[in-house]
């Protein structure tokens, strides 16, 4: 296992935040430095326990998404090297794990599009026959495909809370208030951007989930998220398409009816169930062998997806 990176520790850019997963740092005014570090989060708790290397997985898997969907929209990378930005001692806690990105304005919603019908989509459904107020055809199983993909935004919990499933007329009228200066300035509103978040994240599932058919996984699910730069124009930002925003499931395993198995946080979520503990702060500690088979799930979806072999 290689060395894990629990927290980046960088003196020589300024400190913006940590969120669950991520370390962000300024770069002047208008760049930010993301350094992807191990830590795993599990029902909205960061675990004690980093996943080695995790990090470097998501941000070749997350780089090469960028690259493959740049026709679709625009995105938040700027092609700066991570390492230029840093001091040379600060070096090896970016190599492999971090971007110089474009500084934008996140909308305040997390843009979920769902393929198949499971987690909350699927307990969604069985109470009301719909999922985020889209109604569904009766006789739907678990893990059924959808008819098409929806469009199921959330709301952006803080770090301990929970995201809330929202209406597309919620997620609008969000948009509308948190960025109102911006939209002004650029001539938009929150109905039109939250509508071009949409059609692009059912877009960006689309292609994502045939490059992933032809590779034998499934994407049954992923978050995107989207933010704005000073005239208005939407880019794709934070994260996307990886194990840990997605659900992704190995094709030869899927079977209508049951919740197949994952290439994501599923495996640590399972183990977690298995323990007196009530979801909450403090998290457990993890046993080596979790650590090691989570790490394991996300490099085969990474070289399954990107048709390369990671090397750490």
């Amino acid at each position: 296992m290689p060395e894990a990176l629990l927290e980046s520790t960088i003196t020589s850019l300024p400190l913006l935040g940590r969120g669950k997963v991520r370390d962000i740092y300024a770069i002047g005014a208008d760049k930010l430095l993301i350094v992807t570090s191990d830590r795993i989060s599990a029902f909205d708790v960061v675990m004690s326990d980093p996943v080695p290397g995790k990090g470097k997985v998501l941000t070749r898997l997350a780089s090469f998404w960028f690259d493959m969907l740049a026709d679709i929209i625009p995105n938040q990378l700027t092609g700066i090297d991570p390492e230029a930005v840093v001091t040379e001692s600060e070096r090896r806690q970016v190599r492999g794990r971090a971007l110089v990105v474009k500084r934008l304005r996140p909308l305040p919603i997390e843009a979920v599009v769902r393929g198949y019908l499971i987690g909350s989509g699927w307990k969604d459904y069985q109470r009301s026959g719909s999922v985020c107020g889209i109604p569904l055809p009766a006789g739907l199983r678990l893990a059924s495909r959808l008819p098409q993909p929806i469009f199921t935004p959330a709301t952006k919990a803080a770090v301990g809370a929970h995201d809330e499933n929202i209406s597309f007329e919620r997620a609008q009228a969000d948009c509308a208030s948190a960025l109102a200066d911006l939209l002004a300035a650029a001539g938009s509103n929150g109905d039109r951007i939250a509508e071009q978040a949409r059609d692009a994240a059912i877009a960006l599932y689309a292609s994502a989930a045939t490059h992933a058919a032809a590779r034998g996984i499934i994407i049954a699910d992923t978050k995107f998220e989207f933010g704005l730069d000073a005239a208005g124009t939407l880019h794709l930002i934070d994260e996307a398409l990886t194990p840990d925003s997605s659900r992704f499931w190995p094709a030869d395993a899927y079977h209508e009816g049951s919740s197949p198995p994952s290439y994501d946080k599923q495996y640590l979520r399972d183990y977690l169930e298995t323990l007196d503990w009530n979801k909450r702060a403090p998290p457990p500690r993890l046993p080596q062998e979790v650590l090691v088979q989570t790490r394991a799930r996300y490099v085969e979806a990474c070289e399954r997806l990107t048709g390369e072999k990671f090397v750490d």
